[in-house]
């Protein structure tokens, strides 16, 4: 099965970016996580985007806040699927993250999840991987019926209560 590359700008950002790991861990993908910042150290995230592929990822999560466009600069370096979490900061609440991620070039595409969203960024990267990889697709189609089953059986207990 293909890597997923979770990088995130800044050490800061490990707490925001865990349950992306939480979800590649649970379903059995494996994955690096590293400290890259698209600034502060940009040949090295480039190098671990060029390099991705021959690497064996097969997606990358990039995490940033402020205006930081780590995402953006990743997928310019690489055909693999970048996935963004925009990440929240005291400054504008994350908006500025959130902007600087969606807004990317025709071109050079970049999925991106809510502001702290990284358990859905997780499960995309898993959604992309299942594509080729059926036991992982059986494993994102379990999660489903279970949360499925939970939201009937809270609607079942809302039902006895009326």
């Amino acid at each position: 099965m293909k890597k997923v590359g979770v990088i995130m700008g800044s050490i800061s950002d490990f707490e925001t970016v865990k349950p992306a790991i939480d979800v590649l861990k649970e379903l059995g993908v494996p994955f690096e996580a590293h400290v890259y910042s698209a600034h502060r150290c940009p040949a090295e995230a480039s190098a671990f985007a060029r390099g991705a592929r021959e690497n064996g990822f097969g997606a990358i999560i990039a995490a940033a806040g402020k205006a930081a466009h780590l995402a953006g600069a990743l997928a310019a370096q690489t055909t693999l699927p970048v996935i963004g979490i925009p990440v929240k900061s005291s400054t504008l609440d994350g908006l500025d993250a959130l902007l600087s991620t969606v807004q990317m070039p025709a071109g050079i595409p970049v999925a991106t999840v809510a502001i702290d969203g990284a358990q859905n960024a997780g499960l995309l990267a898993a959604q992309i991987l299942a594509v080729s990889e059926p036991e992982l697709a059986e494993k994102l189609d379990g999660q489903r019926a279970a949360m499925r089953d939970a939201v009937l059986a809270k609607d079942e207990e809302l039902q006895k209560k009326l």
